[in-house]
């Protein structure tokens, strides 16, 4: 999947979802859309920096679920 991003200088780019965690690392970009709208990287919640999710585990395998 691919991802709108907007670097800190301001110009868009597109880029493959797997390198959104690394570019948001990086501290190289100021936000992404997202389907519901854009994220403002320190101002809204994303996955994996620092915040607590409080809903289920939907990432997880769960073995008990037939194929």
């Amino acid at each position: 999947m691919e991802i709108l991003v907007l670097y800190k200088d301001l110009s868009y780019a597109v880029v493959k979802d797997y390198s959104l965690d690394k570019l948001i690392r990086e501290e190289k970009i100021v936000g992404f859309q997202r389907s519901s709208g854009w994220v403002s990287i320190g101002h809204d919640p994303v996955r994996g920096t620092g915040g607590r999710y409080s809903g289920p585990e939907r990432r997880k395998f769960e073995e008990s679920r037939s194929v």
